[in-house]
């Protein structure tokens, strides 16, 4: 569908706004993604990593830290007192089952809770606080502060803090910097850290016990450990989240009730320091509030783009398996023999608009094929450059040019068509080569008289940059293994205009070439599906044309490709429902192509973004192997389709930078389209600059012929 053609209406100017909103929502849908992928990476425990463990550098003599007029204070419980505090929660599980033994032997106790857990827990968060038990701060992700940048801890502080006050109405006085233990194990490192934290008005909260429950050693080692010496005051390290706390809950039931029969009185951080978490203001919960609702987000979204990634993954798959069985059989089944050959005369319609570049050497492959009796008819629409003019000036015998004022590309086929001598007619942009024997193969299709069209084999003549060698595996890969496939279930949806013939009949029933959609071609070939007749694939009328060769010609002609190809679906959906040809149309094409070349197209921004986000929070050796795996299948399913086209292996180095930007520029294309249709505006054509590749490399590609396609 080359864009060599004017329009025949005033179109208003391309939508550009909607790229504002799009980029909007793919940046928010990262954020979100990257916020979610943030706060998975919660850990748990107290063991702090090896890579980043210390000797005790700098220890303390209690296991409360505060800041008082410039300096760190510390201080210890009384004798007889005991803070049962809990860190990693709040855990769905876990935490209610903790709960439910503090109320049951009525002691309090004090959580630190770690903020991506309590927005995915609000409402388990505000039962901690109901039920009379201090909440403190455990960082966000559970990071290492002592290990962390400066801006990265004030980050853990400030979420966490924001989170609690949104689910609680409460500010966050209290925090216990994760894989921290005792006052005497403190590093160098982890006083940087608490001096952060101090030095924002919160209290720091360490361990005298540490029970390590985490690790799970037993309900009776859990219990020793839990146990004071000689009557001590001591804060209890426990874990209510981070994994499978049923033995802190069980040793809970034992520890309990033997420190109170041995005097021990139970209390809250707060109540023993006799300070009180001050209620949060109303920005602050707004904030928290806010943070809550976009880390929910990020979790749906993250949710629905894994569903979306495995629906995408498990149809492109399937697509590859199917094209490739289908062109497997496509190429091994027997044709029909028809009893004599098709030698009946053709007409050749070339409709030119400015082709001063090509149309020389289009007419020249044209007229000198090796089938008989062909004419040449080319309708100059109105060219401004004296394309009609290097035609006539050929005065070659079968050509003739026939001028017409600037009306559109289908209404100089329609032009031509009337002229036509031949009940065969083989429709031809004017940018494209013909081999010798390219119209002979085209035609022999039609000694089966059910067959009212056929397409032949479009192949990209510019292909020696990367641009052009991308459009040519676009056009083998992608264009004739779909041809094989549609040919196969009998539902062809496009003959390009590069290279189809038609049944004066066929082109009488379906009125002629549409005018009313940009993609004049696919509307052509729906319409004679719906009329009843066959159309045919020849692969081996192979034709040569010029393809864009800068990223905004291919943009525009893509553009307008897919907005018509819209076009052309929307106005022939009424096949669904029909029998016989248009039935097979309708059933099986245009669901086809809705799914591939609109469906997924729109939701790949959306899966590179997901992308995006595996390589910031995915194993990279897990994402490279994914990758790889694809990209093999895609490398062995394009070296299948060069092959059954009889074309070389080589251009396939350029497969994996394919990948990374004209598959973007195919989708976004795609993107802009759909908006252009549900806006309702009116696509102008627009002219391709023609270089004149395809007559440059005409004699080159007529000479050395690619080797027969596959059978």
């Amino acid at each position: 569908m080359p864009a060599g053609h004017r329009p025949r209406h005033v179109a208003r100017r391309d939508p550009r706004a909607h790229w504002l909103l799009f980029a909007l929502a793919l940046v928010v849908l990262l954020a979100a993604l990257a916020f979610d992928g943030y706060a998975r990476g919660a850990g748990g425990g107290s063991g702090r990593p090896e890579s980043t463990s210390a000797a005790a550098a700098a220890p303390l003599d209690g296991p409360f830290v505060r800041a008082q007029q410039g300096r760190q204070v510390t201080r210890s419980l009384p004798a007889k007192t005991i803070a049962l505090t809990f860190d990693d929660g709040p855990d769905p599980t876990w935490t209610p089952r903790v709960l439910d033994v503090l109320r049951r032997h009525g002691v309090p106790g004090t959580f630190f809770a770690v903020g991506s857990r309590v927005d995915a827990e609000p409402a388990l968060t505000r039962r901690i606080v109901d039920e009379g038990h201090d909440l403190g701060s455990h960082t966000f992700t559970h990071a290492d502060l002592s290990s962390a940048a400066t801006w990265h801890r004030h980050l853990e502080l400030s979420l966490t803090r924001n989170a609690i006050a949104g689910a609680t109405g409460r500010q966050a006085l209290l925090f216990r910097p994760p894989f921290s233990s005792r006052p005497g194990d403190v590093t160098a490192a982890d006083l940087s850290a608490l001096r952060d934290a101090t030095g924002q008005g919160q209290i720091a909260v360490l361990a005298d016990l540490d029970t390590n429950d985490w690790r799970r050693p037993g309900v009776d080692s859990i219990v020793r450990a839990g146990t004071p010496a000689g009557g001590t005051g001591a804060v209890i390290l426990m874990h209510d989240g981070g994994g499978d706390r049923a033995q802190t809950v069980a040793a809970l039931d034992v520890l309990i009730p033997r420190l109170q029969r041995q005097g021990y009185r139970f209390t809250t951080v707060s109540s023993a320091l006799g300070v009180a978490a001050p209620t949060a203001s109303t920005v602050d919960r707004a904030r928290g509030t806010a943070l809550r609702w976009f880390q929910a987000l990020g979790a749906g979204l993250s949710t629905v783009m894994t569903w979306l990634l495995g629906v995408a993954l498990v149809l492109g798959l399937a697509r590859l398996a199917f094209q490739a069985a289908c062109a497997w059989r496509h190429a091994r089944r027997r044709p029909r023999r028809p009893a004599r050959a098709v030698w009946a005369p053709v007409s050749v319609i070339v409709p030119a608009y400015n082709e001063a570049a090509n149309i020389r050497a289009t007419v020249l492959s044209l007229i000198r094929g090796d089938h008989p009796a062909v004419e040449v008819i080319v309708v100059d629409d109105g060219s401004t450059d004296g394309t009609a003019d290097i035609v006539e000036r050929l005065r070659l015998p079968g050509v003739r040019v026939i001028r017409q004022r600037n009306a559109g590309k289908p209404a100089a086929l329609n032009t031509g068509i009337a002229y036509a001598r031949a009940d065969l007619l083989v429709l031809v942009d004017g940018d494209t080569i013909f081999q010798p024997d390219t119209i002979h193969r085209l035609v022999q299709p039609f000694a089966d008289p059910r067959v009212g069209a056929v397409s032949g084999n479009a192949k990209v003549a510019n292909r020696g940059r990367l641009l052009g060698r991308w459009q040519h595996l676009e056009y083998v890969i992608g264009f004739n293994l779909d041809r094989r496939t549609y040919a196969l279930l009998r539902c062809m949806p496009t003959i390009p205009g590069a290279v189809g013939a038609f049944r004066r009949a066929a082109l009488r029933d379906t009125r002629g070439v549409p005018g009313d959609t940009l993609a004049e071609d696919t509307d052509l070939t729906m319409a004679v599906h719906r009329a009843g007749w066959e159309v045919a694939y020849a692969e081996r009328a192979i034709a040569w044309t010029e393809a864009p060769a800068t990223l905004r010609q291919l943009w525009r002609q893509r553009y307008r490709w897919g907005y018509g190809t819209m076009q052309a679906m929307w106005k022939h959906r009424a096949a669904l429902r029909e029998r016989g040809a248009g039935g097979r149309l309708g059933r099986r094409a245009l669901p086809y192509l809705t799914v591939f070349q609109v469906a997924l197209p729109l939701a790949a921004p959306a899966v590179d973004v997901f992308a995006i986000y595996g390589l910031l929070f995915l194993p990279p050796s897990r994402l490279a192997t994914g990758w790889l795996l694809l990209l093999l299948l895609q490398a062995a399913t394009a070296a299948y389709a060069l092959r059954l086209d009889g074309e070389s292996l080589r251009p396939l180095w350029s497969l994996p930078f394919q990948q990374v930007l004209y598959r973007q520029i195919m989708y976004l294309v795609v993107v802009q389209a759909v908006v252009t249709a549900l806006l309702g505006s009116r696509l102008r054509w627009h002219r391709m600059a023609r270089t004149g590749a395809a007559a440059g490399l005409a004699a080159e590609l007529t000479t050395r012929r690619p080797q027969a396609p596959t059978r």
